[in-house]
């Protein structure tokens, strides 16, 4: 039986749901440095979805190791997998040649494809680093000057006002508008909501282009669902760069049903929004964009 990825993928974040936990606001950076997940053979960090299946896996299970492999590479790098142990699934695209069905060509096309992955923590014999001050390392700077510096090096970015009492982006503009930093319970929750509409912004026709300024999805509806959780998502990117932890935020029972209604509704948008998510993220922080797919995800590090 073939594995259906997006169906297996959308299960496991309604799974988290369903427990209370929603995986896109459970902070992704550790206090000791940069503990995004990554291969231990590639020393390559995962991207859009994997992030979040796996930082949060590893929080449930207690894991301290970032460090992530399958179970060939333990065993080609001297160690193996401890019985009894389960794997997570992370997946990636693949360019896959084919033949054009209409005219004949010859073209590429990215398909999905999908690995199982361990933690360090969840083998023997294998050479770890020890944790997470010995993860190849970002400098270590100051959180909220960090999250200062990537709003500054948002190159032509929308206009940015402190008024009023809520946050929003208004395409028309190209504006991002939010209550004064001090009306915020910290830096912390300002700096999250800060980037959570730069996110939304990246959607403009002069950036990625998510027809935010044309077609105005109105609450409520599935494009607005999206839209909204590529924000989510983009941000959570960006408060990992920064170092900062989303601040805790109180789940109510709506909010999550919300989330699994949409998600159970499209197979595909928790994969396409991560993508979109990061691609938002990787935009404002200056990172020269991926390749699109025809599902709009980002390529993903291979195991």
């Amino acid at each position: 039986m073939v594995l259906d990825i997006y169906q297996a993928v959308t299960d496991r974040i309604i799974e988290l749901l369903e427990e209370g936990t929603v995986p896109w606001r459970h902070p992704i950076k550790n206090a000791g440095g940069d503990a995004l997940p990554r291969n231990l053979i590639s020393d390559k960090k995962y991207q859009g979805i994997n992030v979040f299946l796996l930082a949060v896996t590893a929080w449930i299970e207690g894991y301290e190791s970032p460090y992530w492999l399958t179970f060939k590479q333990a065993r080609e790098r001297g160690g193996h997998v401890r019985k009894g142990e389960k794997g997570s699934l992370v997946i990636f695209w693949k360019q896959h040649a084919t033949t054009d069905k209409q005219t004949g060509d010859p073209v590429v096309i990215p398909v999905l494809r999908h690995f199982t992955v361990f933690n360090t923590a969840q083998c023997d014999g294998l050479d770890v680093p020890g944790g997470a001050d010995d993860i190849p390392a970002t400098p270590m700077v100051e959180p909220i000057r960090a999250a200062d510096a990537i709003v500054e090096c948002y190159e032509h970015g929308p206009r940015i006002e402190h008024a009023g009492g809520r946050a929003y982006y208004r395409p028309s503009e190209d504006l991002v508008r939010l209550p004064e930093p001090a009306r915020f319970v910290d830096a912390e929750s300002y700096y999250a909501t800060l980037f959570h509409e730069l996110a939304h912004s990246t959607g403009h026709a002069s950036r990625l282009d998510r027809g935010l300024g044309t077609k105005l999805a109105p609450f409520g509806s599935p494009d607005y669902s999206k839209e909204e959780l590529v924000a989510e998502m983009g941000a959570a990117f960006l408060a990992a760069a920064a170092g900062i932890s989303p601040p805790t935020i109180e789940q109510s029972a709506a909010y999550i049903e919300s989330w699994r209604k949409q998600l159970k509704a499209d197979k595909k948008l928790v994969v396409q929004a991560a993508g979109a998510g990061q691609r938002a993220a990787d935009w404002i922080l200056g990172v020269k964009p991926a390749p699109r797919t025809n599902d709009t995800a980002q390529p993903t590090v291979s195991p």
